[in-house]
């Protein structure tokens, strides 16, 4: 077995020790740091999203439109139609969503939560 070994640590000399004035805590640059990434806006896959969303919509009424009998074809175009839509108008919504309140401000929304393409 391992014995304990007698070792004194001793906090490093610099700038760690010093404390914010204004909140009364330790003041540390590290997290004082926002890469540029943060602010880029992610247009394409803003497009993307908006894209999405409205080919979703447009499916999604083409589907309601076949089951309430105002357009010819049958049902099971009219299920294809319905999957097809959720299935493009989630994602849409999803990131058109994420896009309108990082463009807003509100608070934990950021473009950074968008992928880029």
């Amino acid at each position: 077995m391992s014995s304990r070994r007698n070792v004194r640590y001793t906090p490093l000399a610099g700038d760690e020790n010093e404390y914010d004035a204004n909140e009364g805590r330790r003041y540390d640059p590290r997290f004082d740091y926002t890469p540029k990434a943060f602010d880029k806006i992610p247009w394409k896959s803003i497009a993307l999203a908006v894209f999405l969303l409205c080919l979703g919509s447009l499916l999604l009424f083409l589907s309601f439109f076949i089951f309430t009998g105002h357009m010819g074809g049958e049902k099971s175009q009219a299920y294809g139609l319905l999957i097809l839509g959720i299935l493009t108008f989630l994602p849409g919504f999803y990131e058109t969503r994420i896009a309108y309140y990082s463009w807003r401000g509100a608070e934990g929304y950021r473009f950074a939560s968008i992928p880029d393409y």
